[in-house]
């Protein structure tokens, strides 16, 4: 089962997507910021990330650009919904910085899972080679 870390610091918005995520059949663990999230981090390497650029203690970017450095083939996706701009001034920071995929919220549900899908498969297919 695939393990899957999700920060936001929007308790509403993180526990719809933890509830999308374990129905859809993952492993889940939460964070309300990016510090508390890095602590997670230290005591297990998830398969993928899931991050909310604005929040407090430690923002999206900074926690993007962290995990880049020691994780370079961690998958990323990165959502926003905004801040004191729009949610298109953040997410093209948030690629340039590594994240794989990124996503404006509110987050369409069948969407989120397909690239949630893909980047997992991604994953797998690179650690499991397939023999010729």
């Amino acid at each position: 089962m695939a393990k899957i870390y999700v920060f936001d610091d929007e308790p509403s918005i993180l526990l719809m997507i933890k509830k999308m995520l374990e129905k859809a059949g993952y492993e889940v663990d939460i964070a309300l910021n990016g510090k508390e999230g890095m602590e997670l981090f230290k005591r297990n390497v998830p398969d993928l990330l899931i991050t909310d650029i604005i929040m407090p203690e430690k923002e999206g970017l900074e926690t993007i650009l962290e995990l880049r450095k020691s994780y370079p083939e961690l998958k990323i996706i990165a959502i926003s919904g905004g801040g004191r701009i729009s949610p298109g001034g953040y997410l093209p920071g948030a690629k340039l910085l590594g994240a794989n995929i990124v996503f404006e919220k509110p987050l369409d549900q069948k969407e989120f899972l397909q690239a949630v899908t893909l980047l997992l498969d991604e994953t797998r297919t690179k650690n499991f080679p397939r023999q010729l």
